[in-house]
């Protein structure tokens, strides 16, 4: 499972999706969509988080940790 978090400079909410994930013991990658705004072009995002799973684009802003799980663990 690949995991990225799309972030931008002082994002309050992508620390918090990080902490969730790090709690879960997801391994996952940030990325900031203003040093790599390719990113944005390919996940169109006006609110960060971001959160991408396997390439597909599954959250815009903080989910609930259920939520997160549920995708994570049950959408294979």
């Amino acid at each position: 499972m690949k995991v990225e978090i799309l972030t931008t400079p002082a994002c309050s909410n992508c620390n918090i999706v990080e902490k969730m994930f790090d709690e879960l013991g997801v391994l996952y990658t940030t990325i900031d969509v203003t040093e790599k705004p390719e990113y944005l072009q390919k996940y169109p995002i006006f609110t960060a988080p971001g959160i991408v799973i396997d390439d597909k684009l599954e959250f815009i802003g903080v989910p609930t940790k259920k939520e997160l799980i549920k995708k994570l663990y049950h959408n294979n």
